[in-house]
């Protein structure tokens, strides 16, 4: 694409010399840049892409999108914010593919993953060729690649979706977090359904307080489209048993679903049982009312089943097909996933890392405990201070041993972390163990008949991040090795 064809998309720029060269990629990073590439210049928390602008040119750039002037010798293009001009160039040269996709954003504090899982199971189940971004990995077809945000950047989103209408995927299911909406990541993408899950405390770090993170997460609401098209209609699937919703509500112009088992809704859980295999329950919709079992346990994985359902109904999914869908899924990995070596205790590895997520999955398991309950569970460095009290607190008041240990502590030390958690349960009981594959040690030996060990926190991840290093740890491979290790020592 020529240079002031892709331009004609931006309409807020200031200088630009006139030349006219072919553009035959977009980078952000110039160490990705080749020749005939658009570099653009992004300021992020630790470095300032203007400061490799020379050697992005050095590399093969033939023009370079910059919020300030920079000294290199192709067309600088000046823009008031480089990420928001990103975004509008991405799509343009990607040729704007969300237009030819069937698109679902799902935005929540929890569920976002098992939401998008089941969403995607469904739509396979239907015939359809699916394409999946979240937390867990990009999935296009059956092929997974790997991601680093849960929500990617604006370029490499549309770049992924311009793969995604090459191998003729039909419908994108995606996860969209309160950070990439702030940042503005999802700009350009034309969602179709937009579903929320739930709304309770995490990132104020980022957000600093509940109001402006209720606010972030609804941009997905207030960006679902303001015009009615019978051809492609828009969909908003909120919980009504979430507060937030209400607001929400009055934030998009989309037709309105909702979900819920307490509060009357469109599509409803009731009779609700849970059994040794997993739940069992009436799914309500306005078509009929049928009854349904799944192989996931919690209440809260009733919300995800009821959302997933809402959003694959709106798009036109037959009932039977998702109910045949959920009864078949055996779960998502890194969410209530079981480490089975054999031994007569049970061991849950979970992402749980919100007071909201921790709290549910504990309350979980002591509906089906027959011992004692132990949680291995730690808080992020460099992450929402407030909510480490608050994890120890739940830790405690579910738990019958509460093991506090690292997460992914970053630049802080862990034991700082660990005294902001104590802090949160003074003259309670509880362990504090530094080392994270010692805490699940610990925990597995200590063991006995019956019990039940949730490690928290990390779930899928497969990685630490200690300092400046990121090392190789995996939650389910660490607890296996243990219980290997007691089985070998009995």
């Amino acid at each position: 694409m020529k240079l002031q064809t892709l331009l004609s998309y931006l309409h807020d720029f200031t200088t630009y010399v006139g030349e006219n060269p072919t553009i035959t990629s977009i980078e952000m990073d110039s160490r990705k840049v080749t020749k005939g590439a658009l570099f653009i210049c992004i300021k992020g928390f630790t470095v300032d892409g203007h400061d490799f602008a020379r050697k992005a040119v050095e590399n093969g750039a033939v023009a370079i999108v910059a919020e300030r002037n920079v000294d290199v010798p192709v067309p600088v293009i000046i823009v008031r914010d480089s990420k928001r001009a990103m975004a509008v160039l991405a799509d343009a040269f990607y040729g704007q593919p969300t237009h030819q996709l069937h698109l679902i954003g799902v935005t929540g504090t929890n569920g976002k993953t098992t939401t998008t899982h089941m969403i995607e199971h469904i739509f396979r189940k239907s015939k359809k060729k699916t394409g999946l971004i979240g937390t867990v990995h990009i999935k296009i077809g059956d092929k997974t690649y790997e991601v680093q945000n849960t929500t990617p950047e604006s370029l490499v989103l549309q770049k992924t979706f311009k793969q995604m209408v090459d191998e003729n995927v039909d419908v994108a299911i995606m996860e969209v977090s309160s950070h990439a909406l702030h940042m503005g990541r999802v700009h350009g993408c034309d969602y179709d359904v937009a579903v929320f899950t739930n709304l309770t405390q995490d990132h104020l770090d980022y957000h600093r307080t509940m109001e402006e993170y209720r606010l972030a997460k609804g941009l997905l609401f207030a960006q679902l489209g303001n015009r009615f098209d019978h051809r492609r209609p828009k969909f908003a699937v909120l919980n009504h048993d979430d507060p937030a919703s209400e607001q929400y509500k009055h934030m998009t112009a989309a037709t309105i679903i909702t979900y819920g088992i307490d509060r009357p809704s469109d599509i409803m859980a009731k009779n609700i049982d849970v059994t040794s295999g997993g739940m069992v329950f009436d799914l309500v919709t306005p078509y009929e009312t049928v009854r349904i079992k799944t192989k996931l346990i919690g209440r809260f994985n009733v919300y995800n089943v009821l959302a997933a359902a809402a959003a694959c109904l709106v798009s036109g999914i037959a009932l039977s097909t998702i109910v045949e869908a959920i009864e078949e899924l055996s779960g998502v990995p890194g969410r209530f996933e079981t480490v089975d070596e054999g031994q007569d205790f049970t061991v849950i590895v979970d992402y749980a890392h919100t007071p909201d997520s921790l709290e549910n999955v504990l309350k979980t398991i002591r509906q089906f405990a027959r011992g004692r309950v132990c949680v291995v569970i730690g808080c992020g460095g460099d992450r929402d201070r407030t909510k480490r009290p608050l994890m120890a607190q739940i830790a405690v008041q579910y738990a019958d041993t509460a093991i506090f240990t690292s997460d992914n502590p970053r630049s802080e030390r862990p034991e700082d972390i660990l005294k902001d958690m104590e802090n949160g349960v003074v003259g309670q009981r509880y362990v504090s163990i530094v080392d994270r594959k010692e805490a699940i040690r610990y925990a597995v030996h200590n063991a006995s008949e019956g019990d039940v060990i949730l490690i928290a926190g990390k779930g899928h991840e497969t990685y630490q991040i200690i300092g400046d290093r990121t090392l190789h740890f995996d939650d389910r491979l660490v607890a296996r090795e243990a219980i290997k290790e007691r089985q070998l020592l009995c």
